[in-house]
Order: structure tokens, then C-alpha cells, then sequence
């Protein structure tokens, strides 16, 4: 035990792992409160108000994360070198994520007729600028873990996320009574906008004026030229892979009722929690890489040992347990959703494998390979999904997930193993895992 003990704190000192730990630690947050707030929807609003609330919100993280995902990569990368362009590129991010998701929700608002029946509760101005308000909201607020990321503070990250569940979950019981219709989402969002002001607070006031000091010396702040140039390859990709994430579950939600996708979105969410623990470490690999290239091929293979030794024992528990997991929101659910939730936690397994690929090619800076894999994988995952989905209706999404990941993983394989091998000057990498203490 002592051994353990030792081997978690030796970890601790270490950045990659240190902010690796704290993002799973928030994932793992997320998901335990994200399940007692819908957990707590289930009880208080009516199915069709459930799902209507979950299609909502998920259209609303879609045109958020237009381009807040497409910057996750690009702020990882470059925070740790900006030096005294920080506050600037982070400004930078908030503006043009915010900017971008509003106008393409707008879209969304003006053409609502084509989106189904699900999404007719946005119709009307005071719906609709609500709708616009949150996906501003929402923008900055995915942007800012993701600068604590890059300033090597993510240990704030679940603190942040832990304080806006609990409100969330308080908000959405106050609001049950009054607000029957549209509660659900109000609750998501009146937190979210209330967490800003401290985090950024926190970000612009204490943590990047010690950033700046701090790194001062090996500073290089990237010219626009530069950040541009990384964008045009990562983010096509990233976009890319926005669709497997948020595009998926509104295209199911505009061929399936409410109530349906209600019970297919919880399983959905679920799995993607899962998913999303494989791209914490990768984060943190992208960060560290962009501190010491020199280090890429340790951290890599250090960033695949954690992230499967803590994934593999939730993805085999998950699948075991998958029926009983969903049974607490309601039998239909379980019923609906357990093969679902068992074929994207195994498609978790290949993701890992393509997430650190990925992480890999931002901090050599290699956009073009990362916009190659990306949309090969979306475009592999979107198009199995529609062709099976008359077959195996909402399970196509974790048929389409599981067999689309499979492939690229084997296809980027040989690449990864020359990463892991070798450092960037082209020579065996000779840095090795920290011995364990006698």
C-alpha cells in the first residue's frame, strides 16, 4: 500500500500527470453528478420534457463547441510558450469561439422547421435569444478548463466543475414546480453563466500573471502566422470529430421522438463520459509536448500505461454492468440503451490508442496528419451510423463508433509504434518511466 501511495505522489510532481489525474478526476465528477441530475429530471419532468431538454442542450453544446473544440488544441498547444501574448490568446479564443457558435445557432433558429418536432420549443424570439445567450455562455465556459489546462492548473478544473453540478442540481429541483416547460435547460445554463465570473476571475487575475512570470525565459509567443497555419490543419479535424461527439445525437433526435431519444441520449452521454477520459490524458500529453519535445516519446508511453490502467477496469465494469447502470433511471432505459452504452465503453479501447496519435501530431505541430485522421475517422463513424441505423436503430451509433475506431486505430498503429520509439530528432528514445522507489 505504501508502495501505491508513493508511486500516486511521484505521479503527482509530474505535470503530465498531474493535469492528466485532474481532468479524469473531473470526468468522473461530471459523470457522478451529471447521473444524479438526470437522474433527478427523471423523477421531476414529464419523458417528453426529459428528452426535449436533452436534445436541447445537446444542440446547444453542437454549435458552442463549433469552434470552441476546434481551439482546444490550438490553446494546449501554444499557452504554455505564449509568455506575455497569454491573456491575448486566450481573449482571442472566448471572442471567435463565442462569435462563430452564435452565428451558426442562428442558422439553426432560422431553418428550425427542418430539425423535427423535438426542437420546436426554440421557436419564438425570447426561446430563440436564450438559445443564442447560452451557446455564448457555453463557448467561453468550455474554453476555460481548457486554459487552466494549458497554464498547467487543471487541478482547478474539477474544483470548478464540482461547485456548478451542485448548483445545477439545486437550480433544476428549485425549478421543476415553476418551470415545467424549459426547466430543465434553464438550469443548465443560469449556473454555467454564474460560473464565469469567478473562474476567469481566477485565470486572468492570479494564475497567467504567474504563468507569464514563471516561463518568462523560455517563452516564445507564436505569431497569428503561426497559430493560423496549426488552425487550418487541427481544426478541420477537430470539426470533424465534433460531428462524431454532438452532430450523432441531433441527427438521432430529429428521427426519433422525444421520450426515445431521452433513453438513448442518457446511454449516449454515459458512454462519452467514458470516452472523454481517454482524451483527458491526451490533453495533458498535448501541453507537456509543446513544453519539451524532447519527452514526447516518454510522455506518450507514459500517457498510454495511466490511461489504460484506469480505463480498461471502468470499461470492463461498465459492460458488466451496463443493465443495472441504466436501470436506475427507469427500466425503458435499460432496456433501450444497455447495448448502446456496452458498444461505445468498448469502442473506448481503440480510442485511446487514436487520441494520444493525436496529441502526438499537435505537439510536433503536424496539422495536416491531424485533419487526415480526424475526418477520416468522422466520416467512417457518420456514415456506417446512417447506413445502419434502419437496422439497428439507435444502436447503429455504437455499432458505426465501435467499428469505425476499430479500423483507424489498426491503420495509424504502425505510426504510433515509430512515437513511441523514437524522439524528435529521428534517434531511440532513451528517457524511461521514473523506477520505482525501493
Amino acid at each position: 500500500m505504501s508502495n501505491i501511495v508513493q508511486k500516486v505522489m511521484r505521479d503527482l510532481r509530474n505535470p503530465l500527470f498531474r493535469n492528466g489525474y485532474a481532468l479524469m478526476a473531473n470526468t468522473a465528477i461530471t459523470a457522478v453528478l451529471g447521473m444524479g441530475y438526470w437522474l433527478l429530471a427523471t423523477h421531476l419532468y414529464s419523458p417528453e420534457e426529459f428528452g426535449r431538454g436533452q436534445a436541447v442542450i445537446t444542440a446547444m453544446r453542437l454549435f458552442a463547441s463549433l469552434t470552441a473544440l476546434g481551439l482546444v488544441g490550438a490553446l494546449a498547444r501554444f499557452i504554455p510558450i505564449a509568455g506575455r501574448r497569454t491573456p491575448e490568446l486566450i481573449l482571442r479564443g472566448y471572442g471567435v469561439a463565442g462569435a462563430t457558435g452564435c452565428v451558426a445557432a442562428l442558422g439553426f433558429l432560422l431553418t428550425l422547421p427542418l430539425w423535427g418536432k423535438t426542437y420546436s420549443v426554440l421557436g419564438g424570439f425570447g426561446p430563440g435569444l436564450f438559445f443564442l445567450a447560452s451557446v455564448l455562455v457555453w463557448s467561453v465556459f468550455t474554453l476555460q478548463d481548457v486554459a487552466l489546462t494549458g497554464l498547467r492548473r487543471a487541478t482547478w478544473v474539477p474544483i470548478n466543475n464540482l461547485v456548478f453540478g451542485l448548483v445545477k442540481m439545486g437550480l433544476l429541483v428549485a425549478l421543476a414546480g415553476a418551470l415545467p416547460s424549459g426547466g430543465i435547460f434553464v438550469s443548465w445554463i443560469v449556473p454555467t453563466a454564474i460560473a464565469l465570473i469567478p473562474v476567469n476571475f481566477l485565470i486572468f487575475g492570479i494564475v497567467v500573471p504567474r504563468h507569464m512570470k514563471e516561463t518568462a525565459s523560455e517563452a516564445s509567443p507564436p505569431r497569428l502566422r503561426e497559430v493560423g497555419r496549426f488552425l487550418a490543419g487541427d481544426f478541420p479535424g477537430t470539426l470533424s470529430m465534433l460531428a462524431i461527439v454532438y452532430l450523432v445525437p441531433v441527427l438521432v433526435a430529429a428521427q426519433v421522438g422525444a421520450a426515445t431519444f431521452g433513453r438513448f441520449s442518457m446511454a449516449h452521454t454515459l458512454g462519452c463520459m467514458i470516452e472523454l477520459l481517454a482524451m483527458n490524458m491526451a490533453v495533458s500529453l498535448t501541453v507537456e509536448g509543446a513544453f519539451d519535445k524532447s519527452q514526447l516519446a516518454a510522455n506518450c508511453r507514459n500517457a498510454l500505461r495511466r490511461a489504460y490502467m484506469i480505463i480498461a477496469p471502468i470499461i470492463v465494469v461498465t459492460i458488466l454492468a451496463a443493465p443495472l447502470i441504466l436501470t436506475i433511471f427507469g427500466s425503458a432505459f435499460a432496456a433501450e440503451g444497455t447495448t448502446l452504452l456496452r458498444l461505445m465503453a468498448l469502442a473506448v479501447l481503440p480510442r485511446v490508442l487514436i487520441e494520444v496519435y493525436l496529441s502526438a501530431l499537435r505537439a510536433q505541430s503536424q496539422a495536416r496528419k491531424l485533419a487526415v485522421v480526424q475526418g477520416g475517422l468522422a466520416l467512417l463513424v457518420l456514415v456506417s451510423m446512417l447506413s445502419l441505423f434502419p437496422v439497428f436503430n439507435v444502436n447503429a451509433v455504437g455499432v458505426g463508433l465501435l467499428i469505425s475506431e476499430i479500423l483507424v486505430a489498426l491503420l495509424i498503429l504502425p505510426e504510433l509504434r515509430k512515437i513511441l520509439k523514437f524522439d524528435e530528432t529521428g534517434q531511440p528514445s532513451v528517457t524511461q518511466e521514473s523506477p520505482e522507489p525501493a
